[in-house]
């Protein structure tokens, strides 16, 4: 037990300030952050019996009730395999193991290590489909995505190696060339003209990536997640909304099945990170629109139908301004 607290107090655990996120009650800030500083605390009252400073201001029970609670919070957390390193991991055996406790009680400890709420957790479907879906041209399995790639909560720009059968036989001869010119060039350490060759393939949509110490040349999709609409950059919970789909895909491969491009030449897909069905995360948060104008399909009017229920992410607004009207607005200066 102490020695899994350690470890994940000093793999992820150092609370960091910074000066562009807020801290919490806690003084730390939402996610993994949240999950070590609750390892430490737990820690901390295996060695000292002590709950932590402060939590009082945050529930309504005494401090030996607390104490039953880190008690409690201990041996879930030891049981639990493997402990949880997420902030909804986290989340979730809170609420599991304190769940014949107040509610007030349960909501405030969640808070004061920023922790999702109850209401905010959402539960997924299966994952990747037994079989395509009528309409899909063909599928993608990308490399390992940037987070620079997320431009916003619907748009991703993603890599697929040219070694996969589909893509080998759609490499233009010219960047084919430019390749084994360019391996040759690094190999004689003529560096400037690798370069010049290597920015000719980007120009052409390819690039080679390294991946692992080895290097790949890998075709460039920008990809429009089909079915839904986040909110803009500038408009609320645009930002949050790029930030979790970066925390969802940031260092994962992608399966991506293409139904075909938009007016803008996007890949338009469905997404799935780890038998996660993406669109249906960010609906399910709160975090986008389903775009009916694009897709009918039911299952993601219902979890749009879910996330309003809950009030959460954009929902928490009463009347907020959908994206595509958003701009329409700017395009006509209003």
């Amino acid at each position: 037990m102490g020695n899994a607290l350690r470890f994940l107090w000093g793999r992820c655990c150092a609370p960091a300030t910074t000066d562009s996120q807020p801290l919490g009650p806690h003084g730390i800030t939402a996610d993994t952050v949240g999950v070590s500083v609750l390892a430490h605390d737990l820690l901390q009252f295996q060695i000292t019996s002590q709950v932590p400073e402060g939590l009082s201001k945050h529930v309504r029970s005494s401090k030996k009730a607390q104490a039953n609670w880190y008690k409690k919070l201990q041996e879930a957390w030891k049981e639990a395999k493997p402990p949880p390193k997420t902030a909804e991991e986290a989340a979730r055996l809170v609420i599991e193991t304190l769940k014949r406790h107040h509610k007030e009680d349960v909501e405030g400890l969640l808070t004061f290590y920023g922790l999702p709420l109850p209401h905010t957790l959402v539960d997924l479907s299966a994952g990747f489909p037994t079989s395509l879906p009528e309409g899909v041209k063909f599928e993608l399995h990308t490399l390992p995505v940037d987070a620079k790639a997320v431009a916003d909560g619907d748009t991703i720009t993603v890599y697929v190696s040219t070694a996969n059968a589909r893509e080998s036989s759609l490499v233009p001869q010219h960047v084919q060339l430019a390749a084994v010119q360019r391996a040759d060039a690094r190999a004689l350490r003529n560096y400037a003209e690798a370069d010049e060759l290597h920015k000719r393939m980007v120009d052409s949509g390819y690039r080679v990536i390294n991946v692992q110490n080895e290097e790949i040349l890998a075709r460039k999709y920008r990809i429009r997640l089909r079915g839904i609409d986040a909110p803009e950059g500038s408009m609320p919970y645009g930002k949050q909304a790029k930030e979790e789909l970066v925390k969802l895909v940031q260092g994962k491969g992608l399966r991506v099945l293409v139904y075909g491009e938009d007016r803008y030449g996007r890949s338009v897909g469905d997404v799935y990170c780890n038998g996660i069905f993406v669109q249906e995360l960010m609906l399910k948060k709160g975090l986008a629109w389903h775009y009916t104008a694009y897709d009918r399909r039911v299952e993601l009017a219902s979890w749009e139908k879910e996330a309003r229920a809950k009030r959460v992410g954009l929902w928490a607004s009463s009347n907020p301004e959908q994206p595509w009207e958003w701009r329409k607005n700017q395009r006509e200066g209003r």
